[in-house]
Order: structure tokens, then sequence, then C-alpha cells
């Protein structure tokens, strides 16, 4: 087995997806197409979390309660980030559904993309691809939605955060 180099932000987005197939039958090269990332880093990734152990051997099922510890006591301080500057882009962290419902923020959070319609303060996003990845499936922009809430919110919002991210995975 190789060694552990460490996670990596897609890596994080990978789990996600996979999370977002549950029940569906999928291979690596789907999560690749629908991730814009290459076949060859989601099987390093797939690797890594193995390793990890937020992913069984099997490379198909997710090790949710360690999950959940990763990116409950992980995320923000692994992958923190700090609003940026106003820019055009797609909706998240509090700013998107499911906490935009019960979260109301003063200025909107979006991740940087072209064909966003939302002008709000830039947060990075965990991979490059995420946000057109996110605009072909719901419950992945869900989940990763979820995961900004962790790393760039307060208190109240991380933990309303951790709590549809518990029920999700359960």
């Amino acid at each position: 087995m190789k060694k552990h180099s460490g996670m990596r932000p897609h890596d994080v987005a990978v789990l996600l997806k996979i999370a977002a197939k549950e029940g569906t039958d999928w291979y690596m090269k789907d999560l690749a197409y629908e991730l814009g990332i290459s076949a060859s880093e989601v099987s390093e990734s797939i690797n890594r979390s193995i390793i990890a152990g937020l992913l069984f051997e099997d490379k198909k099922r997710l090790m949710k309660s360690a999950l959940l510890d990763f990116l409950r006591y992980g995320l923000p301080y692994v992958y923190p980030q700090k609003p940026g500057s106003l820019v055009r882009g797609l909706p998240t962290a509090h700013s998107a559904a499911p906490l935009n419902k019960v979260i109301q923020g003063e200025e909107p959070y979006v991740w940087p993309y072209a064909e966003g319609s939302v002008r709000g303060q830039a947060i990075e996003p965990l991979h490059v691809n995420v946000p057109k990845a996110c605009l072909k499936d719901q419950v992945f922009y869900e989940y990763m939605v979820l995961c900004d809430a962790i790393r760039v919110g307060k208190v109240r919002e991380k933990n309303i955060a951790l709590e549809e991210l518990e029920k999700r995975l359960s």
C-alpha cells in the first residue's frame, strides 16, 4: 500500500460526491467526469481516503462517522477560508440551500464562477471545478454548501451545517 502523503482539498469533494451517489452504482471514471478531475487524481484521492480511514477498502462505502469527525474537527482548520472580494458566482455556505432558509446573512458568499448569477464575497471552493459540478448535481451541491458553512461560518452556522450533514449521512 502507498504511503499517505496527507489529504488534499479535492479529497473532500470526492468523498462527498460518493455520498451524493449513495444507493446508485458508479465507477471512478464517473466521479472523474462529473467532478472535472482526472481519473488518476480521483483514484489517488480514493486511496488517500482509504488510508485515512474515511472510506472502506471496497472503495464504495464511506466510513460515515469518521467522515463526520473529519468534517467537524478537521475541515475548518485544514482548509479554512475567509470571505474575499466581491465577485459574481454561485452561492455557497449560508447563502445557498439548505442553509439559506434558516440563516440570513448580510452579504452573500459565492464561489467565483463566470456563469454565476449572484454577486457576493468570494469563497474559494475546495476544487476549481466544484461550482460547475454542483450545477449538475443538487445533492452534491448541498453537501458542498454545508462544508463551506463549516469552513467559514460562526459557531451557530457550523452547528446547523453539522446537524444537516449528520442527518444526510446517517
